[in-house]
């Protein structure tokens, strides 16, 4: 007799596992620990096989869970890929949203690419850009929805995330050592996490200078990982060759916000912001809980031919 896996149950699983954290899944799914205690034994029981260990205080796959949590993604997946075609089959029209560069390759290529295929009768143009030129195209109409980084209070932030420095620790310590100033690589200002940067190498009194801006996000990883100084970011988009820099001052959080254009009713519009608050929320709550690397946005040297050296500082927080 076939055994039929219970989807519920297998989404507890994922979000456990992503989270790094049975706790925090039981949280965010809207049940109690106890709850979703009962579904992963539920789920050892269908199996016939044990799907978690203890590692430490907490419960990570066995090799049999691993097998199953592969298989358990690609169900979800298709589970949720037919909800939405099933109810945007009939969705039509054209739907313009704009991203900041730090979610360009992974959440857009995710999110987007699952709307269009769920959503063929859509058309989708998608922008990426700094805050500032997101935030003037929404004023301007010439987009329906931004994904950006909060600048200001905002009732449109939807969640926050830790700002850390990045870059390579033994060049740090060579650097803070030396009594040198700490070199940093930035944005070209304005830019919010320049300011808090800056503001917070102040506080602690540690002489810095401005070793490189750039235009893009690419030109950024790229300086930083060919050793000309040290950035600050979000987790989203470090790149695997560096690494969080706890030995630097403590940063603030800053938010995100996902803001729609006035005056723009569309059930097609509708279901794209929906789409993007969900899979903001997992990837948010995948790097708080496990400190994730998150997307990879690793560049090079060359594609960052828009940067260059400087020596200005700026604490305007219009961009990011």
């Amino acid at each position: 007799m076939a055994t039929n896996l219970d989807l519920d149950v297998l989404r507890s699983f994922v979000a456990g596992v992503d989270l790094g954290s049975f706790a925090r899944a039981a949280d965010r799914l809207g049940r109690s620990t106890s709850a979703l205690s009962a579904q992963l034994k539920k789920l050892e029981e269908q199996l016939g096989v044990p799907v978690l260990r203890k590692s430490g205080r907490g419960l990570v796959p066995t090799a049999e869970g691993e097998l199953m949590l592969s298989y358990a993604r690609r169900l979800l997946a298709l589970n949720d890929a037919a909800v939405l075609a099933v109810r945007g089959s009939r969705l039509g029209g054209q739907v313009r949203v704009g991203l900041q560069e730090d979610f360009g390759e992974g959440l857009l290529t995710e999110v987007l690419g699952l709307f269009a295929r769920t959503h063929p009768a859509v058309t989708v143009e998608a922008r990426i850009a700094r805050n500032l030129a997101l935030e003037t195209a929404l004023a301007s109409a010439e987009l329906d929805l931004i994904l950006a980084w909060q600048a200001e209070p905002d009732s449109n932030c939807m969640q926050q995330l830790p700002l850390c420095w990045i870059g390579d620790p033994a060049l740090v310590e060579t650097w803070l050592g030396s009594g040198e100033p700490l070199p940093l690589v930035v944005f070209e200002a304005p830019c919010v996490m320049r300011s808090h940067a800056v503001a917070a190498l102040d506080a602690a009194g540690i002489p810095w200078r401005v070793a490189f801006t750039s235009s893009s996000l690419a030109g950024i990883w790229a300086a930083v990982q060919a050793g000309l100084g040290v950035t600050v970011r979000t987790g989203i988009g470090r790149p695997a060759a560096l690494a969080r820099l706890p030995s630097l001052p403590s940063l603030p959080q800053v938010g995100i916000v996902l803001k729609r254009g006035p005056g723009i009713d569309s059930a097609a519009l509708a279901r794209l912001q929906g789409i993007v608050a969900e899979r903001l929320a997992a990837l948010c709550d995948g790097i708080e809980g496990k400190a994730a690397t998150g997307y990879s946005a690793a560049g090079t040297l060359a594609s960052a031919a828009t940067g260059h050296a400087a020596t200005s500082t700026s604490t305007s927080p219009m961009n990011m």
